[in-house]
């Protein structure tokens, strides 16, 4: 017997020290940013973070804000004349003229392909005014997205003024908003760009500096940024599948291969995952309900395999008013089902009502009733 059991004893000494020892992928990762964030785009699911509650300089991906306010403007087609202010800005350039006419558009595309700091405050003094205004309008849209650690003093991001500040989950915030415009996904995600140059016998033609494009295959977009004092930052997205994903890197000298190591990681950890189809669903609690309730959208969560049977659904419904029926075919919301991931919450979405609308009778139909009407026959319902 005690030969039988040392082997025993020591198998099991070895199994549970086994299950103490990290997944390979986990331990291993690891970023050289002081912040960083990988955030997928339709949950807001924070997959990767380090750091990135903390107030930092962002640089030149200040722009993704003046981008997005210049594309939400509605004047992108219109017109802007180049004030002589803009063309003496400091930095990276696009090398603007004074007086001279240039579609907002071009402006926007040389701002997030070139950086153009004289496009920021052309950007600035037409659509906000003036460069203050503009800044007012930056700080509002701030507040409207979430961002709750975040000022802008500046449409470029320039060190030339202290309070101007964000966090890499405000800017993945920032970034996941400006996603859903699709005219600003084009733009930036666009590798190369002609812009026509009224003054001279050549177009200008702008390249992306944002390399990840050409060096990663899943690359969608993004925005470059560096000062003396912010350092390298750098905010990308990508998709593969049916996942999108955002990363954000703040004082990063090794951005380009650190967003690459995120993106793999989460392509690789997690998986796009259907907890809520859209259409009917069947609840089966209240009688009155039943076969008229469904979602308009299904929900669609990133989730690790180790969190596939952790999700739950809870469906609330409000009692029907019995004296009060719905009319056919018409729509309202009589509920919402509530989606937990390990029993915390992660989304509301609203439950739909409607009547099953009377079939309408055909030409065969008519013709038979007609014909029963005339020899005075009834027809059942």
């Amino acid at each position: 017997m005690r030969r039988i059991q040392k082997p025993l004893i020591f198998f099991l000494m070895v199994l549970s020290l086994i299950s103490y020892i990290p997944q390979k992928a986990e331990a291993s990762f690891s970023v050289n940013a002081k912040s960083a964030i990988l955030m997928e785009q339709s949950s807001g699911r924070i997959l990767f973070e380090k750091d990135a509650y903390t107030k930092r300089r962002i640089a030149s991906i200040t722009k993704i804000m003046t981008a997005i306010l210049a594309i939400e403007s509605g004047k992108m087609n219109q017109y802007v004349t180049v004030s002589e202010k803009a063309t003496y800005t400091e930095g990276s350039s696009v090398y603007l003229k004074p007086g001279e006419k240039i579609k907002l558009r071009d402006l926007v595309y040389g701002l997030m392909l070139r950086s153009g700091n004289d496009a920021s405050i052309a950007i600035a003094e037409y659509v906000g005014g003036s460069v203050d205004g503009f800044i007012y309008l930056m700080n509002q849209k701030a507040k409207e997205i979430g961002m709750l650690n975040t000022h802008f003093a500046n449409p470029n991001g320039l060190d030339n003024q202290k309070d101007h500040y964000s966090t890499a989950y405000d800017m993945a915030l920032l970034t996941r908003y400006a996603m859903k415009n699709k005219e600003y996904r084009l733009i930036s995600g666009t590798k190369v760009y002609r812009a026509p140059n009224p003054t001279e016998n050549w177009d200008r033609i702008w390249k992306n500096k944002n390399r990840l494009l050409t060096k990663y295959q899943y690359c969608t977009g993004g925005k470059t940024g560096y000062t003396k004092l912010a350092k390298r930052t750098l905010v990308t997205t990508a998709t593969k599948g049916d996942m999108n994903l955002i990363a954000v890197t703040i004082n990063d000298s090794t951005d380009w291969n650190d967003h690459i190591s995120m993106y793999e990681n989460g392509f690789k950890t997690y998986d796009m995952t259907e907890v809520l189809p859209k259409g009917n669903i069947d609840i089966g609690k209240i009688k009155y309900y039943k076969g008229t309730l469904y979602v308009k959208n299904s929900f669609l969560y990133p989730a690790t395999s180790q969190e596939m049977n952790l999700f739950k659904i809870q469906y609330k419904l409000t009692k029907p008013d019995k004296n009060k029926r719905s009319f056919a075919g018409s729509e309202t919301v009589v509920g919402k089902a509530i989606v937990y991931l390990d029993n915390k919450l992660i989304k509301e979405t609203p439950i739909y009502y409607q009547n099953k609308p009377e079939k309408k009778k055909g030409f065969f139909s008519f013709v038979k009733q007609t014909f029963l009407s005339l020899i005075g026959v009834k027809e059942n319902d």
